[in-house]
């Protein structure tokens, strides 16, 4: 399969619009994070005007003898005009050094913030080269046909744009509505299923941008697009619109929320080894049930698997938690549930930890650690008890809980500062 896939010839997309993209069927992993049971394509597009060709995007280093081979199969080197990068990671801009050596009258377009990652890509190359910094809505004139640069900042990276070709209304989008999906019959109404590829890849991918998907649709959406053509995957030429309202059902709750109006929400996860931590977590939980306008919840995580709960993160304004101290560690599932919030955007939510200890007590500090490092705030210092509390100490949790709550809402005192404790 990969020797008939490596020879297939380019596709011509439309008139005069050829994909000369690769083929990688056999990867298995991509970038060390994504599972790719069908492989990947590196799409790379040609598009041809009465005054020269554009090439829209490369591919990686690796397979560029394929790249290489479908373009001189459609046109010659002293043709190409301009060279769009869309993006720059390496999965896209693998060729390009072997590109601009072949063809280096063309003219580089890139985004403003792409200018840095073009120098590191060309090193001191690029000075024998043109460029041009593009801004969000110019446009490139082939001769009868119109390249508008669209740019979607964080999809996924802060360079990243699109391209559309006026005329014919194809959008090459570069990451966003992407699968690793490889398939050589090209169009989403031919190939394979690959629905689970699409959401999986959106949920990797472009989850932790959720705002600046929607913004980037609020542009895309009016160019109704008859194709889409993304950098990895099938190329949308069936209802293309549908996918752009799957991004948007995507960047939103599937069911509603039920804190409405002012109301904050603050989610307690926890777990306990011998019951210290929950009765910590359940006198949280109380204290911060007292603040009115605070929607509370209370989880314990031996109840359940952590991956179910990321969509409710990504909604709440405050987090808690709560776990006892083993081997100088948190627990398990407490990292496994921090490690998913990757996939989301959490910076400016309140965060806070807790929990009970025998000996040195390490976990609370290295929740709080972890709570930093994705951008939460960490108001108050977290509450760690050794062994099981004692009465005193579960009004000092629920004194906790309620002054968390109280900062959510609006609500917090005015902290007095002992200087002899500094």
């Amino acid at each position: 399969m990969t020797a008939q896939l490596a020879s297939k010839p380019a596709e011509e997309i439309a008139l005069g619009v050829h994909w000369i993209g690769a083929f990688d069927p056999d990867l298995r992993t991509f970038d060390l994070i994504l599972k790719t049971a069908n492989g990947t394509t590196y799409n790379a597009y040609l598009v041809e005007g009465a005054e020269g060709v554009a090439v829209i995007d490369t591919v990686k280093e690796e397979f560029s003898n394929q790249f290489f081979a479908r373009l001189e199969a459609v046109t010659s080197y002293d043709r190409i005009r301009a060279v769009v990068l869309n993006h720059l990671e390496l999965d896209h801009a693998g060729a390009l050094p072997e590109l601009m050596r072949r063809a280096p009258q063309a003219h580089i377009y890139v985004s403003q913030r792409g200018l840095k990652l073009l120098q590191a890509t060309l090193k001191d190359a690029l000075e024998s080269y043109r460029y041009t910094l593009t801004d969000d809505g110019d446009q490139l004139d082939l001769g009868g046909r119109t390249l508008r640069f669209v740019h979607t900042p964080y999809l996924h990276w802060p360079e990243t744009k699109c391209t559309f070709l006026v005329e014919e209304r194809i959008l090459f989008s570069c990451d966003v509505f992407g699968a690793h999906f490889c398939d050589g019959r090209f169009y989403n109404d031919l190939v394979g299923d690959f629905r689970f590829s699409f959401e999986y890849y959106f949920k990797h991918i472009m989850r932790p941008f959720k705002k600046w998907v929607l913004s980037a649709m609020d542009k895309l959406e009016p160019l109704a697009p008859l194709m889409i053509a993304p950098s990895h995957g099938p190329i949308l030429r069936h209802r293309p619109m549908d996918y752009i309202r799957s991004y948007r059902l995507l960047s939103g709750s599937h069911l509603p929320n039920e804190v409405a109006g002012k109301e904050k929400s603050l989610l307690i996860f926890y777990m306990s080894a011998y019951g210290a931590t929950a009765d910590m977590a359940r006198s949280v939980y109380e204290g911060a049930s007292a603040v009115e306008g605070v929607r509370v919840s209370l989880y314990d995580l031996q109840g359940g698997e952590v991956d179910p709960f990321v969509d409710l993160i990504e909604e709440a304004d405050g987090l808690i938690f709560g776990s006892p101290t083993i081997n100088g560690d948190a627990v398990k599932p407490i990292w496994d549930l921090l490690a998913s919030l990757v996939a989301i955007e959490t910076r400016g939510k309140v965060g806070a930890a807790f929990g009970s200890y025998g000996w040195s007590g390490e976990a609370v500090p290295m929740i709080e650690d972890r709570l930093r490092g994705l951008k939460m705030r960490v108001p108050e210092k977290g509450k760690r008890i050794k062994f099981h509390p004692t009465e005193q100490e579960l009004d000092d949790c629920r004194d906790y809980g309620q002054s968390i709550a109280e900062l959510l809402a609006g609500k917090a005192k005015p902290k007095v500062i002992d200087f002899a404790s500094l």
